[in-house]
Formats: C-alpha cells, sequence, structure tokens
C-alpha cells in the first residue's frame, strides 16, 4: 500500500495513508534509521517499509507492507 512518511516541524514521524485517509503519528521503530525495518502507528497497524538510505528526504511516498492482517 502506499504510503506517505512526513516528519512536522517539532519532529515527529507520521504516515498517512492515502486509500484509507488516515494519518497517524509512528510510535515506535524496529530499526533505529526507520528504513527496510518495521514501524509501529498509534493506532497499533505495523507496517514494514522498504529498504532506502539513512538520509532519505521526507516527506516521501513508499510501498509499505501491512504486518497482521
Amino acid at each position: 500500500m502506499k504510503v506517505m512518511i512526513r516528519r512536522d516541524a517539532a519532529g515527529a514521524l507520521s504516515a498517512y495513508v492515502p486509500k484509507k485517509d488516515l494519518e497517524e503519528p509512528i510510535v515506535s521503530m524496529d530499526n533505529p534509521d526507520m528504513w527496510g525495518g518495521v514501524v509501529t502507528l498509534a493506532n497499533g497497524w505495523r507496517l514494514e517499509l522498504p529498504a532506502m538510505a539513512a538520509d532519505t528526504r521526507l516527506p516521501l511516498t513508499v510501498d509499505a507492507r501491512r504486518l497482521g492482517e
């Protein structure tokens, strides 16, 4: 699924899923640089993000896979 990852003015990360019109903060990351790991959203969704360089600029739309469906 397409997911837009962005960082707000305070530095907090969030994920927006356009197909569901859902925007949730990212509350935890399995991988410190986020890319190539699993992130957990505030609503409990777990998303597997593709591997990318640690210095990838945000906002960015990626293909993520929802885990635990």
